[in-house]
């Protein structure tokens, strides 16, 4: 198998014991990385050894267990600190996800900063967690939402978003890489134009945090979003990161124990960073298993992982292109490792179904996307999302189930 230079394929899809089954009497291939990658052995590991023999409520318990598991916790935090190159743990804050991150920024910050007659800015390519937190924002505040366009390749329209950008434009927030397309979105110079003007910009990095090295403060962005579910760890885990002057100004999003430093009968003290964003009892095994993920990629190397995908990513274009009628969706020049495609006139559920009973994992419809779809004026796409563990071979046998399924809805 050719793949990228140090980069041990079958040691990796050893790690990963889902991988070991068949599906409808075939070997199971899993191509649906983009709606969340599978989880190394390592990680299951982690989080069965802390409900095996750690488990307990952390932070203000005094015995053994609570204190243990409290240090576990906090030093996940620095794990994800230094993985995404955050100035101070402080600035990490533990979510349930991008989702949960993004609804914490646009509800804090709209309460604080947006107005009648404000703007905020996003992107057509965006996932609906992007897009409704702030219409919902925008209409509670009587502000406008303004979207950046794409053009034909599926990439924005940086001169479209210089001309957006004016005296009431409160906050940016984009996607780093599109879920749907596999764009790889040019966030520095958004980031760049907006601070121009002294506007914050929030980053969705669901889909680039397990693909690429992120460094927040070489990006400067003001908050990034990213689910440990996309990045090989638990589900319901996810980290919003924020620049300290930012979240020390922002009222919490959610309120309740934890993150109070004093409460009366007549009046609250919201606690310190982090804290007072991680109201109620955290995911802490979450959050542990989130950093074992990080800290399993480390290991492989973060620059071999690219290489892999962007050669998964190189193969499976040209070998899809091969299949008469087969139409590919997100032609950029710049992408992650995600294919999006009609086959024909064949409707991508039945596309999806079939390839289905062939054990192949792929996902279909429109990924949370629904304005971006519309845009192509298209019912929706099959997506195959590759990730560390996805070989050529695997792409050869979807290439096979296509034209059997071409073949089948001649």
């Amino acid at each position: 198998m050719s793949t990228a230079r140090n980069f041990d394929i079958e040691k990796i899809r050893k790690d990963f014991p889902i991988l070991n089954q068949e599906i409808y009497d075939k070997p199971l291939i899993y191509f649906d990385n983009a709606a969340t990658t599978q989880k190394p052995q390592q990680v299951i590991d982690k989080i069965t050894e802390i409900y095996s023999f750690e488990n307990s409520n952390i932070h203000r318990g005094i015995h053994y267990l609570s204190e243990r598991l409290t240090e576990r916790y906090e030093n996940a935090r620095i794990a994800i600190q230094s993985f995404i190159n955050a100035k101070k743990p402080e600035e990490v804050i533990f979510t349930n996800g991008t989702t949960h991150s993004i609804n914490a920024v646009a509800y804090s910050f709209g309460e604080k900063f947006i107005k009648e007659g404000d703007e905020v800015i996003i992107s057509e390519m965006e996932h609906h967690a992007n897009i409704v937190p702030w219409q919902t924002v925008c209409k509670r505040k009587q502000a406008s939402l303004r979207y950046i366009p794409i053009n034909e390749h599926g990439e924005l329209k940086l001169d479209e978003y210089k001309k957006l950008l004016n005296d009431k434009t409160r906050i940016v927030s984009v996607t780093h890489v599109s879920n749907t397309l596999g764009t790889i979105n040019d966030i520095q110079e958004i980031i760049r134009l907006a601070h121009e003007r002294n506007i914050p910009v929030l980053i969705d990095g669901a889909q680039s945090i397990q693909h690429m090295a992120v460094d927040v403060q070489s990006l400067d962005c003001d908050f990034f979003a990213f689910s440990g579910h996309k990045v090989y760890g638990p589900n319901g885990t996810g980290v919003l990161y924020g620049k300290e002057q930012w979240l020390e100004e922002l009222p919490p999003y959610q309120t309740g124990g934890e993150m109070i430093k004093k409460v009366t009968l007549s009046n609250t003290t919201f606690n310190d960073l982090p804290l007072k964003f991680e109201a109620g009892t955290p995911n802490y095994v979450g959050a542990i298993g989130m950093a074992q993920a990080l800290d399993y990629l480390s290991g492989i190397g973060l620059s071999g992982i690219f290489e892999h995908e962007e050669q998964m990513l190189d193969y499976a274009t040209k070998k899809l292109k091969e299949i008469d009628g087969l139409r590919i969706y997100g032609t950029a020049e710049r992408k992650i490792s995600v294919v999006s495609f009609l086959l024909g006139d064949i409707h991508p559920y039945d596309t999806g179904m079939v390839v289905d009973k062939m054990g192949i994992a792929l996902r279909t419809g429109h990924h949370c996307t629904e304005p971006l779809i519309d845009h192509f004026k298209i019912p929706g796409t099959v997506r195959a999302s590759f990730a560390i563990y996805n070989t050529k071979e695997e792409i050869n046998a979807l290439y096979e189930s296509l034209l059997k399924t071409k073949q089948m809805f001649a």
